[in-house]
């Protein structure tokens, strides 16, 4: 059969609404009886049509990277949310009924297996060339969800706000020591030692990361109150006792097998009048997959936790939750942000790498935004304590306290443009 048959029944049965175009060995073919988003594809080969019919969650991906997949109107976020708008309305799961089963029992098993390979997970996303991240960050490197309060702020001004909103979470006071698990290029540290005189010790498993954030520290004249370490949070020794600990967008990388672990640790190294602040990505219920093309490109190792997979670690871990709130399309516009930013950028970021890990960081972004956008995925902040004298019974504070870190943000010195 010409445009193999199979993604032709495949594209009948799923395009619905909304107008999809598909050029390909089979000439022109149309899907959808529009009234939705307008979408045109290219197929550069056969082959390309037979293998995302055979496995489409992992081969959409990979077509898109090498090229042989080429999105002529509209671009690749269209595409997938077009995809999505259609199967969610039918509730079809889309490339679950192909080549699943095995799927979920490699994934099942690799969940249960704890092997330690968080070094080298890290390094495989977080040790990329920094000047990547310059072409699509903000100016204080956040690689995490941005809080857009008031609606419509820019991405730096929304990245500042979501520093603001944790530490005000967090109720520091002068003289307290904070550890940050998992501390990025050092941005939260430094807000958090500025704004309310604690001593901040950050652990990453980036040695990329880990350069950048001390020269930043150095620079800002922070080397006695802030410090960062290359290390695991499972070997920090429990004999050394925190007042506040912060973890932004680090916990999708434990691994869900870990979660006891992880709350274990947290218990012997928060003091007992202590507070944690955990902000994460959470999925509305437990997945049966990870999205192999996300785990075999950009995140190997990640899990996105449901907060119902959470809940147990942290009570059998002796720990109370003092507050949870649910920001669910903040990453979506971040996303979308950074996205934007990165195509704007695209010729650079093809000078550092190549034009397929652009459309790979192109489709790792679209296919992330989406998530947001179209499979309720949201980010949830956790407070947590051991007493729950910790924190006011109110949420009056949090709000009182942003007030105050603004006007020292009005005082603070300028952040310099990372050195890249």
């Amino acid at each position: 059969a010409s445009m193999a048959s199979s993604l032709h029944n495949l594209l009948n049965k799923i395009i619905k609404t909304g107008s999809l175009t598909v050029r390909g060995s089979g000439g022109e073919q149309r899907y959808g009886g529009g009234g939705g988003r307008t979408v045109t594809i290219r197929f550069t080969d056969e082959a390309a049509e037979r293998e995302l019919v055979n496995d489409p969650q992992l081969k959409l991906g990979e077509l898109y990277m090498e090229g042989r997949l080429l999105v002529e109107q509209g671009d690749i976020y269209d595409l997938l949310a077009l995809v999505k708008d259609n199967t969610l309305a039918q509730g079809l799961s889309f490339g679950m009924i192909w080549r699943g089963i095995a799927r979920i029992i490699v994934s099942q098993f690799r969940n249960r297996v704890p092997i330690n390979h968080n070094r080298r997970n890290v390094a495989h996303h977080y040790d990329l060339d920094e000047k990547l991240f310059s072409l699509f960050l903000d100016e204080d490197w956040q690689y995490s969800c941005a809080y857009f309060n008031p609606p419509g702020i820019s991405l730096d001004e929304a990245q500042l706000a979501k520093k603001r909103h944790i530490v005000a979470k967090l109720l520091a006071e002068p003289g307290q020591k904070a550890l940050e698990i998992g501390s990025g290029w050092g941005g939260m540290a430094m807000y958090l030692a500025e704004s309310s005189g604690v001593d901040v010790t950050g652990i990453t498993l980036s040695t990329e990361q880990l350069k950048i954030s001390r020269e930043r520290a150095a620079k800002r004249g922070l080397a006695n109150s802030v410090r960062f370490e290359l290390q695991d949070y499972y070997y920090l020794p429990a004999d050394k006792s925190y007042d506040r600990i912060v973890s932004v967008g680090m916990f999708e990388h434990v691994g869900r097998l870990n979660y006891r672990k992880f709350f274990n640790k947290v218990n012997d190294v928060l003091a007992d009048d202590g507070v944690m602040l955990l902000h994460s990505i959470g999925q509305p219920y437990p997945a049966i997959i990870n999205n192999p093309w996300i785990e075999k490109y950009i995140f190997p190792g990640g899990y996105i936790p449901s907060i119902a997979e959470v809940m147990p670690a942290v009570e059998k871990a002796g720990l109370l939750v003092s507050d949870i709130e649910i920001l669910p399309m903040h990453y979506a516009y971040t996303l979308r942000h950074w996205r934007q930013r990165f195509m704007a950028n695209k010729e650079k970021a093809a000078a550092i790498y190549d034009e397929r890990f652009v459309r790979m960081w192109e489709f790792y972004l679209a296919g992330s935004e989406m998530a947001f956008t179209h499979e309720k995925f949201f980010i949830f902040q956790m407070q947590i304590v051991k007493k729950r004298t910790a924190v006011p019974d109110n949420r009056n504070y949090i709000y009182e306290r942003e007030a105050e870190l603004k006007a020292f943000e009005q005082r603070r010195v300028p952040l310099d443009k990372i050195a890249v």
